[in-house]
């Protein structure tokens, strides 16, 4: 979770989004300080001539009803992601957790839902969600994450997504962390830096990205990966007035939002700040702009480039049968924590750290922690 800043404009580190209701973020947070900005509750649905709004017909019911006409689910399909949303939003976590498993394309069938309701209105913002177009994601993932969007809110901080590991790491005692200082490999005794320095430790935690936690510890195994680039351009006018998310029905992108509608002042002239995600890392910078313009029905002239962001381990895949947690300990001293321990969220990646962190304090006779 990084935000840099490019020419002024402040750009996360791919499309990122902060959900207010994960008990890991509001138990080590403090959401106030981050100043958040929300994101329109719902989404729209482009394909390039029209765009299709969809809400919670739980938290939203009158406009949800207001939207049948016309709109893109059926009375009846509606009817049944309602239920589907008031059950999620209702149940404890624990028992959402033990619900029987299939993968989220089948769960979204046998919750009622057409297949073509499936396949042009969730599916298109649900690959955004988990980088999944198949929604082979474990269904216990999917209810557990639908659950955290009824129940929260998305946001974005104000100073960029990179201000939540910011005020954890502000919160440490001073010289906890030693930063920009390479680390090469484990020893016996604790770590090697890259400068051939030695700092000795009775426990590693390794809680790096998926590859670089399996070159670190042989053996240790790994779900597939995720991958997705994230393009930000900016725009001479706002193509869309509102901080909603647009999700492309024709499936050429994930999805595309205007981040300066969202969060005031991440744009430092006035112009728009345009973020459109894709799978994977080959996309090319010209298709992708003129597909979210077409999305938007804008002009993409005078759309300048900013950055891309490639990133191959953007998330762990999730199929079932998914270990909705594991352990960290690898070998005696050594551990292991991440997002890939646990589920691919924010939520996750809190989650088994802190069971990292639990593990350690309780091997090293420490207490059991928090």
């Amino acid at each position: 979770m990084r935000t840099d800043v490019v020419r002024g404009f402040r750009l996360d580190h791919g499309f990122q989004v902060f959900n207010t209701s994960y008990p890991q973020v509001r138990r080590r947070l403090d959401l106030r300080a981050l100043r958040l900005h929300p994101f329109t509750p719902g989404f729209l649905l482009a394909d390039g001539r029209t765009l299709r709004r969809v809400v919670d017909p739980v938290r939203r019911p009158a406009q949800a009803l207001a939207l049948l006409p016309g709109g893109p689910l059926p009375p009846r399909d509606l009817a049944a992601l309602g239920l589907l949303t008031l059950c999620d939003a209702a149940l404890p976590a624990a028992l959402v957790k033990r619900l029987p498993e299939t993968t989220t394309s089948r769960a979204l069938r046998l919750a009622g839902l057409t297949r073509r309701t499936v396949d042009e209105a969730l599916r298109p913002f649900l690959a955004g969600v988990f980088l999944d177009d198949g929604l082979e994601t474990s269904s216990r993932l999917f209810h557990l994450v639908w659950r955290s969007l009824v129940r929260g809110t998305l946001c974005l901080p104000q100073d960029g997504i990179g201000a939540v590991p910011a005020q954890l790491a502000a919160g440490l005692p001073a010289g906890s962390l030693l930063l920009g200082t390479r680390m090469e490999r484990l020893t016996a005794a604790g770590v090697v830096l890259a400068d051939g320095a030695e700092l000795r430790a009775r426990a590693v935690v390794v809680a790096t990205g998926m590859s670089r936690a399996a070159r670190l510890l042989p053996g240790l195994a790994l779900p597939a990966a995720r991958a997705v680039t994230t393009f930000y351009h900016a725009a001479p006018v706002s193509p869309l007035p509102e901080p909603t998310l647009v999700a492309d029905t024709g499936r050429e992108i994930l999805n595309t939002v205007v981040l300066s509608e969202v969060v005031p002042g991440c744009s430092p002239d006035g112009r728009a700040l345009v973020s459109t995600s894709v799978l994977g890392t080959q996309a090319g910078e010209e298709l992708v702009r003129a597909r979210a313009a077409a999305l938007y029905g804008a002009d993409p002239t005078g759309w300048e480039p900013l950055a891309a962001y490639r990133i191959a381990e953007a998330l762990p895949a999730g199929p079932p049968p998914l270990a909705l947690s594991r352990g960290t300990r690898f070998a005696p001293g050594r551990y292991v924590c991440g997002d890939h321990r646990a589920t691919a969220s924010v939520q996750g990646a809190l989650a088994s750290g802190a069971r990292a962190a639990r593990e350690v304090a309780a091997d090293l006779g420490a207490g059991s922690g928090r």
